[in-house]
């Protein structure tokens, strides 16, 4: 049973890495920071609201996509993006009392 919960361990460490690694870049802890209320925003939306270039911010949503933080749903010719899991909110949550610590 022991060897078990250390298995469970060590996938809960990794899924948690994952995400990390994922969000571990300026322009993808904007993106978000902007979608961590449940808002769905196009690709449009996004690099307009965080001035990043188009390409670049489609390369990070790519990323955030990829790494299962980000989902993505297709309304006509435009793929709209939103958080997969709510509970991501509380991440930022411990950012923002990480930043009133520094």
């Amino acid at each position: 049973m022991e060897q078990l919960e250390k298995i469970d361990q060590l996938e809960k460490i990794n899924r948690a890495t994952n995400v990390l690694k994922g969000i571990a870049h300026p322009i993808r802890l904007s993106i978000m920071e902007l979608l961590k209320d449940g808002d769905r925003l196009c690709v449009t939306d996004i690099h307009e609201r965080i001035n990043v270039e188009q390409a670049v911010t489609s390369q990070h949503l790519k990323i955030l996509k990829e790494k299962n933080i980000l989902d993505v749903e297709k309304q006509g010719k435009h793929c709209i993006y939103f958080m997969k899991n709510e509970g991501l909110k509380r991440l930022f949550d411990c950012i923002e009392l990480c930043n009133e610590c520094f």
